[in-house]
């Protein structure tokens, strides 16, 4: 569902990511785990198109998306939520999660998002700014369900959210995976959320991949060791 091929990215004359390849498939999370510095967030960028790739291909199916916009992207497939949520904090609930709606003609939030965060339909009139972390987040997942993607991007989920959160929040991206057939791709320091809701773990360090594991036979003491400072 994703293909990623031989990705640069470079800020200026540094590269960043060095030619990293992976793939996803159908109905299958990816965790991409890492250190804070590692090029996660970078990575996650420029799979969106916030950062420009300097070389590489992207494919979402047997569409080619390296060379398009942001907004591109999420036409063909692809959503993102980034690191610190980003939502509307002056919209409601309900009008944050409207904006998703753009791209696919609808008018109005389909029901399936609310049953996946039935705190949201309780809340759907308060301002996203007045909600918990846990709850924005939660906000920011539905607000890019609702752009209907093949592909959706986590970026730190977990970041400033209460343990119990974290639990739930690992359920409900299951739930999406295994009742949509959606494709999801988080990059996490938490191995513990990784090892709840990922089907397969990628470590990276310095911009380059150095250990894949699938969760059923995953060594984590050795993925800890990536991950400790």
């Amino acid at each position: 569902m994703l293909c990623v091929e031989k990705l640069k990215v470079s800020y200026g004359q540094s590269e960043v990511i060095h030619g990293l390849s992976f793939d996803v498939k159908p109905a299958e999370i990816v965790a991409i785990m890492g250190r804070n510095g590692m090029g996660k967030t970078t990575l996650m960028k420029s799979l969106m198109g916030v950062v420009p790739s300097a070389a590489g291909s992207i494919r979402i199916g047997e569409t080619p998306v390296e060379r398009l916009e942001s907004y591109e992207r999420v036409a063909k497939g692809l959503a993102y939520v980034p690191q610190g949520r980003m939502i509307f904090s002056t919209l409601t609930v309900q009008e944050n999660i409207e904006t998703g709606l753009s791209v696919t003609g609808e008018r109005s939030v389909p029901g399936q998002i609310y049953e996946l965060f039935p705190v949201l339909l309780e809340m759907k009139g308060r301002r996203g700014g007045n909600l918990s972390g846990g709850q924005q987040q939660q906000l920011a997942i539905a607000r890019a369900l609702a752009s209907k993607p093949k592909v959706l991007l986590l970026d730190e989920p977990t970041e400033g959210i209460q343990p119990s959160i974290i639990k739930e929040m690992a359920r409900t991206l299951c739930r999406i995976r295994d009742e949509i057939g959606l494709s999801i791709v988080v990059s996490e320091q938490v191995l513990s959320f990784a090892l709840d809701m990922a089907d397969r773990v990628l470590v990276i360090e310095k911009g380059e991949f150095v250990h894949e594991a699938p969760r059923a036979g995953i060594d984590e003491a050795r993925v800890s060791s990536f991950l400790s400072v």
